[in-house]
């Protein structure tokens, strides 16, 4: 795979619609291809990887330090090390074989623009396969990211989990 679409010169203009869509997109298209190596490029260095919780009154967790999170690494060093665990089977929570997964992604929304940083909201559903048992996940994602570079990076990431009632390990290549 390559990102080549998405790299822009200096002198392109603002970032459009079409092309947070593909970025959104080859994203996914790089979790579906277990090309880890590929999507770790999407995630700046101090990008905040989050999924929150949902509490007993049916609410989000708020804050990934003090409260229970199904997921979080402060930083793409987290996700590096998640990623290396998945590439070399060095977790027991790791799913060996790695499910055949499908992402999709809908109802893409800017919520806010400062400059080359946007705001992001979509939904998303993902589909796997594993042992002859299909399962999904689905939920809403909530980026920010910095298109002022020649590629764009996602500085920061919120999963929300609508569907957390789960029979098996949550891994980042399910959402």
């Amino acid at each position: 795979m390559t990102l080549a679409t998405l790299d822009r010169p200096d002198t392109a203009p603002a970032f459009d619609f079409d092309q947070l869509q593909s970025f959104l997109f080859a994203e996914a298209r790089a979790l579906d291809d277990r090309d880890w190596d590929t999507w770790l490029t999407f995630y700046h260095a101090d990008c905040p990887f989050w999924m929150p919780a949902w509490d007993d009154d049916d609410t989000l967790t708020e804050d990934p330090a003090n409260e229970m999170s199904l997921m979080f690494y402060p930083n793409r060093q987290g996700i590096e090390d998640r990623v290396f665990r998945i590439k070399t089977d060095r977790s027991s929570a790791t799913s060996l074989p790695e499910p055949r997964t499908n992402h999709n992604i809908s109802n893409i929304e800017v919520t806010g623009r400062e400059g080359a940083v946007l705001e992001v909201r979509f939904n998303w559903n993902t589909l796997t396969f594993r042992y002859g048992v299909s399962d999904q996940h689905w939920g809403t994602s909530f980026y920010t990211i910095d298109t002022s570079g020649p590629q764009p990076l996602i500085t920061s990431k919120k999963v929300v989990l609508k569907n957390d009632h789960i029979h098996h390990v949550i891994d980042v290549y399910h959402i």
